[in-house]
């Protein structure tokens, strides 16, 4: 099934291949190793994240949710809500934290009581820890000091600095009346004290959980954090010192009060708009607002993207690496308890899966009743199976938390605003009215907090709606805007658009099997098959040529023809590099030398499928190969699909229990785990010798090239990559053989020559494996 003629031509250059390097290793090279890239101690920090063992990458892609958090979305969570938490310090320190009530007015026109100093010392000490906390954190982040001093200075730094402001607040909430006033309030500074003293907190305690997972082993005592994730507290930080040193200036311009001011910069940046009370009247101060919300919006939009981009991308990576693991186990489980009671397999299959795959999963390989490559491929088919579920699992999941939280932002934040703006006899059906316009940036302006304690919290809340919607507006993206999206094709191909299906009802059902995420699928195989073709586009006019070289012949074949235009250099090295090899193996072919031409061929095939491999890599949609693709290109790196020796089934243990176990099984029968799981099995290279047997795996268990953090194109690309430098490395080395062996018959022709010491020369010199190869 789409054999690539490669068998011969693999055996010899693996061959080669091992015996040149395991019996003339360069000096200056190390012998290859798949699993682990070489680390280089004076790298950068991102590039010792790139370095890191890929055996460590995807421990810590697949480890469990709590502990991803702990390690990556607990600092990150820090590094964002501690900056903001300063600032609120920083509003809690700038104003008194009493006013007067004025006769027949209230507490929003009240006049400030002059704190006592004992409370100014104490706020100013509360901020100074905090800083310090703060410092600390975006140093160990930045890894200019070591997480075992960071994490001490930034918990303790954050837990001393909220212990004072709740001891402020507790003394402020309780006696802390001013002599001879007879109607006082607190400032909004008494409350901005409140959200500093509570996010430190939680922060310290999040951060107590990190380290805690650190020094348990689940993860290093270091950030694995990359430079565009430390970046976002950077951003927050930057925004933040935006929007208090705007407030400063408006207050001077416009003579408002410095909380008033940071109030209206919230509002102005975030493009809400509310505020009849808050608008520039000065020529200077409107004329200062172009500039100022200008620069806002660009800093908040490189925060909202840096939310997405960093943080939601890769929280949703993780929540699909998760359901895809718990999803496989769950289908594991189900095959064995079918495979333990053979009648359950003639109702139903496991999990949706067809009868006939759920029957070939329950096989073990070599058995005989169905050939290894229907076995094989039913596990493949089983395992993307599971990749669909778990999508879909994690696709509307995320919605449903996504949703949670923005009706929780929505009406719990309507309640205190209710509760807050009392004086203005709110509702709570206005407060929701209001909380819902300035969620989604309408602001009309008929509401408006003005309270002392309602614009604090005001511009708390809206600081946490930023990733919120950032969060719902994505997932809405992935579900609900892709699903109207596709009812809008649907009926447009129902009516007048152009379609795939020929007949109104063929066009119905197949808008059922869209709305029903595949699940339901009433079309008739025909229709599938179209469908199908479609979705390959142009590659099926290829399909009868060698399967490596479509992506090769099409992409490549208009590039020539169009005379080269939009070709990098990238592409025309490898062009180059390509027709070399191919040159080399005319050459070869025409002297009669055999292995020297399997190797340049093995090599121009290589080069080819890089070139494909890494055009899908590039794309921006991943590519997913199908099995006869995956069952090449595995053959071109040295496993057959169709060799039950290389195979076993997928153990039913839990995550580590799994994977401890296939790691000792592996190693008991001499495999090597690294190659199995990260080295696209060498098998040929291994063969008699069992210390480098590639181990056996499953398409549907741990060692799967299907699980982990890479794309498949991803995947494969360092594969090959490898695979080609192991070519080079063994020609190399046999060029440098064949140069010491012609030496060596020189002196040993000057040497009969001249009738003294050339038996012992070639005794002392000459390598029969070089002289067998050569």
């Amino acid at each position: 099934m789409n054999d690539p003629g490669l068998d011969d031509p693999i055996a010899d250059a693996s061959a080669i291949l091992k015996e040149n390097v395991e019996d003339h290793p360069p000096a200056s090279h190390h012998n290859p190793q798949m699993s682990s890239p070489p680390r280089h101690p004076e790298a950068s920090p991102e590039e010792r994240y790139d370095q890191m063992s890929e055996e460590e990458q995807e421990r810590n892609f697949l480890m469990p949710a709590r502990w991803w958090y702990a390690s990556t979305g607990v600092p990150l969570l820090a590094g964002t809500f501690g900056p903001i938490a300063n600032a609120f310090s920083i509003c809690a320190l700038v104003e008194n934290w009493r006013v007067e009530i004025p006769p027949g007015g209230t507490e929003e026109h009240g006049i400030d009581i002059k704190d006592p100093a004992w409370l100014i010392a104490v706020n100013a000490v509360s901020l100074a820890f905090a800083l310090v906390a703060n410092m600390s954190l975006l140093l160990n982040m930045a890894r200019r000091v070591p997480f075992k001093i960071a994490q001490p200075i930034t918990i303790l730094g954050f837990w001393i600095a909220s212990v004072l402001l709740i001891g402020l607040v507790a003394v402020a909430s309780s006696d802390f009346h001013a002599p001879g006033v007879k109607r006082q309030a607190l400032s909004q500074a008494y409350y901005y004290a409140i959200f500093a003293a509570g996010l430190y907190q939680i922060i310290s305690y999040l951060m107590c959980f990190t380290v805690y997972g650190a020094y348990k082993g689940h993860y290093s005592k270091e950030f694995k954090l990359t430079v565009a994730q430390r970046s976002l507290m950077l951003q927050t930080i930057m925004f933040l010192l935006y929007q208090l040193l705007g407030a400063l200036v408006y207050s001077h311009i416009e003579g408002w009060k410095f909380l008033d001011a940071v109030y209206w910069a919230e509002f102005t940046s975030l493009t809400i708009g509310i505020g009849d009370d808050y608008t520039p009247t000065t020529h200077l101060g409107r004329g200062l607002l172009f500039p100022f919300a200008m620069g806002g919006i660009i800093i908040l939009g490189l925060v909202v993207g840096s939310i997405r981009s960093l943080i939601l991308e890769r929280g949703k990576k993780k929540l699909a690496a998760r359901l895809t693991e718990k999803t496989r186990m769950r289908l594991l489980k189900e095959v064995e308890r079918i495979s333990k009671k053979k009648s359950l397999l003639r109702r139903k299959g496991a999990l949706g899966l067809e009868k006939d795959t759920t029957k070939a999963l329950t096989v073990e390989p070599g058995d005989g009743e169905v050939s290894e490559l229907e076995r094989r491929q039913a596990e493949f088919e089983a395992m993307r199976k599971v990749q669909e579920w778990a999508a879909a699992e994690r696709k509307y999941m995320s919605l449903l938390i996504s949703t949670f939280a923005f009706a929780f932002l929505w009406t719990i934040g309507a309640l205190v605003f209710e509760r807050t703006e009392r004086n203005q006899e709110w509702s709570y059906f206005g407060s929701l009215y209001f909380s819902y316009t300035t969620l989604l940036t309408i602001g009309y302006g008929d509401f408006e907090p003005m309270s002392n304690s309602g614009k604090p919290f005001f511009v708390f809340w809206t600081l946490l709606a930023v990733p919120t919607l950032t969060i719902l507006i994505s997932d809405m993206g992935d579900t609900v805007v892709k699903a109207v999206k596709d009812v809008t094709i649907w009926l447009g191909e129902i009516t007048v658009l152009p379609s795939s299906e020929d007949t109104i009802a063929n066009r119905l059902k197949h808008g059922v099997y869209k709305a029903t995420l595949g699940q339901l699928d009433p079309r008739s195989p025909g229709s599938r098959d179209v469908e199908k073709g479609s979705e390959t586009g142009s590659e099926s006019g290829y399909q009868e040529l060698h399967p490596g070289l479509v992506r090769l012949f099409r992409n490549g074949g208009k590039k020539h023809r169009s005379g080269g235009n939009g070709e990098t250099p990238e592409d025309n090295l490898a062009a180059d590099f390509e027709e070399e090899e191919k040159q080399g193996e005319s050459e070869a072919r025409d002297k009669g030398d055999r292995p020297e031409e399997d190797a340049h061929h093995y090599r121009h095939v290589l080069i080819s499928q890089i070139r494909r491999v890494y055009a899908d890599a590039s794309a921006a949609t991943p590519k997913k190969y199908s099995y006869d693709e995956w069952q090449y290109f595995l053959k071109l790196l040295g496993e057959d699909e169709a060799d039950a020796s290389f195979h076993r089934r997928a153990p039913t243990h839990g995550d580590k229990e799994s994977e401890a176990r296939e790691a000792e099984e592996n190693h008991n029968e001499g495999g090597n785990l690294d190659i199995g799981r990260h080295g696209a099995a060498r098998g040929r290279e291994g063969e008699g010798n069992s210390s480098v047997r590639a181990a056996k795996w499953s398409w549907i268990g741990a060692q799967s090239p299907l699980m982990g953090d890479k794309e498949e194109a991803e995947w494969l690309l360092e594969r090959l990559f490898q695979r080609l430098e192991e070519s080079l490395r063994s020609d190399t080395i046999q060029t440098e053989n064949a140069k010491h062996y012609t030496r060596d018959l020189k002196e040993q022709k000057r040497g009969d020559e001249s009738g003294a010491g050339g038996e012992r020369t070639m005794s002392q010199r000459r390598d029969p494996d070089v002289l067998n190869h050569s």
